[in-house]
């Protein structure tokens, strides 16, 4: 009856979580389908052909606007390289479309608090410079090349057809007629459905294992691996050891905030809790889609290069945030409540879910259950692009 009564506490502390975000998770995913909606994934190849800062701030900007699905992530930048952006430039989309994206921004203010979104904000573009830097150092022509043959390939990996489907509206026309009008309504209902089917199994995965860590482990056995009664020590080792916890989670996108919430409330450091975060583009499932999208050398460069960028953009977030006396005195993320009650999340969960059901009716109705089956499966020329021809979805 013990190990049932702990079970039962976890689960119960996972759907608490569960319903403390829900309306943020819909707001945020509502913003991010309405800006894939209006800007066009056709010309990021033209503008993402070299390592310039202006190209990698393009490319950060680009990623922001795209879906927040790691796996999503990674096969539209595969994608890229495939078509000729640079490589730097896709890895740099790559990083920010998993830490610059609003629903990730909101979730972590609900949970964590504004100070840890701030630090996402600053430290994401100090990543991808960083990463950028090993890059010219150490990436070769001859690695470059091989990595660009193995993706030429065409193996298939998780989210091939949500990489390659374009369902904007780019016509000319203002940004709120394009928004407004039916195709606008309609692109908007298919993002919003398809990123959502992108990143549920990551988001459940992560409340679970939030909710069983936050009632399972003994909190002292995190406060010894985190080095929490040694405060100048567990600033150094919390960035380092951060990402590694994120690795072997195996959750990553939105779903690895509510881990990091108890992490931090388990006495991590905030600089560990940034690099936790920033750590879902190298979790064992993600390092294995690289070793098949680029070769198994390029895996192990990637690994060791994004690891060391986020240690270090970590460092100087917790050195920055620090010193502007950014860092929360205490360690209260939203993770502990037991009850759901008629409070203001209540209402704003229901009204929110009034929202989701109107986008998910009209994606019912324009064609969306066909593109959903074929999101998940090897891109074939032509067989997914929502403006090509035999698959557009209706206006309606």
């Amino acid at each position: 009856m013990g190990v049932v009564a702990v079970i039962g506490d976890a689960l119960r502390m996972a759907f608490t979580m569960w319903w403390e975000i829900l309306w943020a998770l819909i707001l945020g995913f509502a913003i991010s389908a309405a800006v894939q909606a209006v800007v066009s994934t056709k010309e990021m190849v033209r503008v993402l052909g070299d390592d310039r800062p202006k190209t990698l701030a393009v490319a950060c900007g680009l990623g922001a606007a795209s879906s927040s699905c790691s796996y999503a992530a990674v096969a539209i930048a595969r994608s890229l390289v495939r078509k000729g952006a640079n490589f730097t430039a896709a890895m740099a989309f790559e990083l920010a479309s998993t830490n610059l994206v609003v629903e990730l921004t909101v979730i972590m203010v609900l949970l964590l608090g504004w100070q840890f979104a701030a630090a996402e904000f600053v430290g994401a573009p100090l990543m991808v410079a960083i990463m950028a830097l090993l890059f010219r150092r150490f990436l070769t022509r001859r690695m470059t090349e091989d990595a660009t043959a193995q993706a030429d390939k065409g193996v298939a990996g998780r989210m091939e057809g949500h990489a390659e489907m374009h369902m904007e509206v780019a016509d000319g026309r203002p940004l709120l007629r394009r928004l407004f009008s039916p195709e606008g309504r309609t692109a908007v209902s298919h993002y919003f459905v398809m990123d959502w089917a992108a990143v549920w199994l990551d988001i459940a995965l992560g409340l679970l294992i939030a909710g069983a860590l936050a009632v399972m482990v003994p909190k002292g056995f995190w406060n010894a691996f985190f080095l929490s009664n040694h405060p100048s020590l567990a600033k150094v080792w919390g960035p380092i050891v951060g990402p590694l916890v994120a690795i072997v989670s195996f959750v990553c996108s939105v779903g690895n905030v509510p881990l990091a919430a108890v992490l931090w409330n388990s006495g991590i450091s905030f600089g560990g809790v940034v690099a936790f975060v920033f750590a879902d583009l190298i979790i064992l499932p993600i390092l294995d889609i690289y070793r098949r999208y680029y070769g198994r050398r390029m895996s192990w460069f990637l690994l060791w290069t994004l690891y060391l960028s986020m240690v270090g953009a970590a460092y100087v977030v917790e050195l920055l945030f620090g010193a502007l006396g950014l860092v929360p005195a205490t360690r209260s993320a939203r993770v502990l409540e037991e009850t759901i009650s008629w409070n203001y999340t209540t209402w704003l969960d229901l009204g929110f879910l009034v929202l989701a059901g109107v986008l998910i009716v009209r994606f019912l109705r324009t064609g969306g259950p066909a593109m959903l089956r074929m999101m998940n499966a090897p891109w074939m020329p032509g067989g997914h692009d929502m403006h090509g021809s035999g698959h557009a979805p209706r206006a309606g």
